[in-house]
Order: C-alpha cells, then sequence, then structure tokens
C-alpha cells in the first residue's frame, strides 16, 4: 500500500511541466541533480545542531550574557500550597474572580493572597532572562553566518540578478556543490528549531512560528526534489537578511541596551519591509507565479510551490502588522521596543503598591493624612498665627 501511495504521489504529472519528468534528472555526462534521498542528510545535520547548540549556548552565550550585563529579576517563588498547584496544573493559570472567591475559601487565603500566589506560580515558569538572551544569540549567529554563506553562494551568479534565469534551462539544472550545502544547512536548522519548540521561549505567535517552520521546511524540501533550487537559494537569502537584525536587537533589550536595542530594530524594520514585503512578493513570487507559465503550461506542483510562498507571505504581513506598530509607537512617543510577542513578567509591582499602602495606612493613624506616598502633616493654622 505505501509503494503505491509513494508511486501516486510522486507522478510525473504531478510535478513537472508536460514532456519532462525524472528521467530527466538522473545523473549523466558529469552533471549531477538533486534528488529525493538526498534529504535524509538534513536530519544528522539538525541532531548536529541541536548539539553545537547547547555548547554555544554554554561556552559562549552565557560569557556573552555576563559581558553585556545582562540581569536576572528576583522572582518570588509561590508558596507550596497543594489545593491552588492542583488548580493551576489541572484547570486554569488564570482564575477568574469568582473562582478566587472559592479557592479564598479553601484555602484559607485572602482574595489577595489567592491572586498574588497565581501571579508568582506564573512567573516561576515563564522563561528566565537568560535563556532569552541565549536562544537569540543562538539565532543571530547561525542567521548572520547563513546570510553570508548564501551571498557568498550567489554573488556571480546570473539569477541573482536576473530573477528569469532562474527558470532557464528547467528542470534540467545541474546542482553545485555550494548549492546543496545550503540547502542541507538551512533544512537541517529548520528541523532543530521544530525539534527543539517544545523547549523553546514560546511567544504569542507560537502557531504561526509552527506554521511557518513546516511551511518552510516543506518548501525547501519540495524545491529540491523537483529542482527548483535556483529559486530556493533566493528565498532562503531573503529571509536570512532581516532575521539577524531582529536576534541582536533582542540580546540588546535583554541586556538593557535600550538605545542600541531601538536603532537596531529600527533598521530591522527597514529591512523586513524592504525584504518581505516588496522584493520576496513584487519580485520573487511575481517571477515565480507569472514567469513559468509563459513557458510551460501550469501544472501541480506549480501551484503547490507558489501555494506555499502564498503561506509565507500571509505570515510576513502578520509580522509586519506588529513591527511596523512598535516602530510607529517608538517613532512617535520614543518608547522602548519591546517585543509584543513576548509574555512578560507579571511584576510584583502590584505587591509592592499594597504594601505600600499598608504601609501609608500605619502612617496615616500615626501621623495623619498620606499624599503621593508621603505623609502630610497637619498644617491647619492660621497664617496670622
Amino acid at each position: 500500500m505505501l509503494s503505491q501511495l509513494s508511486e501516486w504521489f510522486w507522478q510525473e504529472r504531478l510535478w513537472f511541466p508536460e514532456g519532462l519528468g525524472w528521467a530527466d534528472l538522473e545523473d549523466r555526462d558529469g552533471r549531477v541533480y538533486a534528488k529525493a534521498k538526498d534529504l535524509w542528510v538534513a536530519l544528522p545535520i539538525a541532531l548536529l545542531f541541536l548539539i553545537i547548540r547547547q555548547i554555544f549556548e554554554r561556552t559562549v552565550a552565557t560569557p556573552l550574557a555576563s559581558l553585556l550585563g545582562v540581569k536576572e529579576k528576583v522572582r518570588r517563588n509561590a508558596p507550596h500550597n497543594p489545593s491552588l498547584e492542583s488548580y493551576y496544573c489541572k484547570i486554569t493559570k488564570n482564575p477568574t474572580q469568582s473562582s478566587i472567591g472559592t479557592l479564598s475559601k479553601q484555602t484559607g487565603y485572602s482574595d489577595r493572597q489567592v491572586q498574588r500566589w497565581f501571579r508568582r506560580r506564573r512567573n516561576q515558569d515563564r522563561p528566565s532572562l537568560l535563556k532569552k538572551f541565549r536562544e537569540a544569540s543562538w539565532r543571530f549567529t547561525f542567521y548572520l553566518l547563513a546570510f553570508i554563506a548564501g551571498l557568498a553562494a550567489l554573488i556571480d551568479k546570473p539569477w541573482l540578478y536576473d530573477l528569469k534565469e532562474m527558470w532557464q534551462g528547467f528542470p534540467v539544472l545541474t546542482l553545485l556543490p555550494s548549492q546543496y550545502w545550503y540547502y542541507m544547512i538551512e533544512l537541517g536548522f529548520y528541523g532543530s528549531l521544530l525539534f527543539s519548540v517544545a523547549s523553546d521561549v514560546k511567544r504569542k505567535d507560537f502557531k504561526e512560528q509552527i506554521v511557518h517552520h513546516v511551511a518552510t521546511i516543506l518548501l525547501i524540501s519540495f524545491s529540491w526534489c523537483v529542482n527548483y533550487i535556483r529559486a530556493g537559494t533566493l528565498i532562503m537569502l531573503v529571509h536570512d537578511s532581516s532575521d539577524y537584525f531582529l536576534e541582536s536587537a533582542k540580546m540588546f533589550n535583554y541586556a538593557g541596551w535600550r538605545n542600541a536595542c531601538n536603532y537596531i530594530f529600527i533598521v530591522f524594520a527597514a529591512v523586513f519591509i524592504v525584504t518581505r514585503l516588496f522584493i520576496f512578493p513584487f519580485r520573487i513570487i511575481y517571477c515565480t507565479w507569472i514567469y513559468p507559465v509563459t513557458v510551460y503550461k501550469p501544472f501541480f506542483g506549480y501551484y503547490f510551490f507558489n501555494g506555499l510562498l502564498m503561506i509565507l507571505q500571509c505570515l510576513h504581513i502578520f509580522w509586519a502588522v506588529l513591527i511596523i506598530r512598535i516602530a510607529v509607537r517608538f517613532l512617535t512617543n520614543n518608547e522602548k521596543v519591546d517585543d509584543e510577542r513576548s509574555d512578560k513578567d507579571e511584576t510584583d509591582e502590584s505587591e509592592e503598591e499594597e504594601e505600600r499602602k499598608v504601609h501609608d495606612k500605619k502612617n496615616m493613624k500615626k501621623n495623619g493624612p498620606v499624599q503621593n506616598g508621603h505623609v502630610v502633616y497637619n498644617n491647619n493654622h492660621s497664617k496670622t498665627e
């Protein structure tokens, strides 16, 4: 059954223009072509990336965090309470006001103490600042090196400058060693991201990130199998061109270097918008959507490939809205750049406020009214006295 399914899936009429097929991609006369079995190489590369990442985070990222002054916030742990812990783990991390009242009766805590317990318990589950910094520094390193390597592999290729060249001679396009390693390393890296997604920092766009990783892996794998390699290398280069700016901005943000973070983020926003909202849709997708039909009749692989590109473009628009919102807020109000996708700590400011109020009440009883956190002494005497 599996063999029949495989035979149906890899039908030539699905993946190739009329008159062409897998026989055209058989190695001959010293010319080498991409093959589906080559993709298995990405699996050990993905596992190798996971190992290298652990070593990098311990030997490079952690000392770098210390050098840049990354400081952890002091978090107060929630006291052990079996009833509240069971409710937190099994029902919800954010109880309603009515549920807080019920839990208060069960535990003997006041409503305020129950709220404080859940706030502290949620903070315990949030990733530390050092964990965020190490993850950002690892991605920054890869994206920067991948962009440099991709640029070096494509700088002398005619399809970097004239996008129509990516379809000249398709699908009989010889595989170059630089293309092979560029593909396998990129595919291995995104595979490692998918493997580590459960342990990485989870943000509000977690689902979108999963869709992005899966779409990217499918796009890279598919373009490899049917020899869309020239288009694939251009797409990977465009994506790597802005990501290292974002990761470096995160690193400076976690280190508390506000100005460096803000201005790098503005550079990232400009590069992202140019590459993802203009070059990608109006140059690359235009060339993969419009030009091939002038050479061949549309076929399933043509629609499948462009469909994956459109999924990526929808994600680009989603992220561009978040990026523009942050950039406008910074440029108009000079506010600090913050990643809206991040799940921020619930600081103990509210607790400090509560403690201040208690302190103020004591002072009021002792010394009189309190205003703006300061004692207002009795000053009702007449000026003439």
